[in-house]
């Protein structure tokens, strides 16, 4: 009997944000700021939106220039344009 040479990479998702580490962060970063008790999973949610919105928009820049393979470039073009359109209905909502 031959033992398979490959080993299996599944990892176990974690169901929950990790709010320990979160609220850890956010008091470095910003000691004075005071967050109500759900405001370190609003912040996490809007960092998934981010990444989602992300991969996406890189996925459609691999594809227009024809590319299998989401490279760097794709990336920051997404970034740019992601940034660009939360700046945009930031002063939308602020008029």
């Amino acid at each position: 009997m031959v033992l398979s040479t490959t080993v299996s990479q599944r990892k176990h998702i974690k169901r929950k944000a990790p709010r320990g580490f979160l609220k850890r962060v956010f008091k470095r970063q910003k000691p004075h700021l005071r967050l109500e008790t759900s405001g370190d999973l609003l912040m996490h949610l809007n960092c998934l939106l981010f990444v989602h919105r992300l991969a996406e928009e890189s996925r459609t820049n691999a594809c227009e220039n024809k590319c299998g393979i989401i490279k760097k470039e794709h990336v920051l073009a997404a970034a740019k344009v992601i940034l660009k359109k939360s700046r945009g209905m930031m002063k939308a909502k602020q008029k």
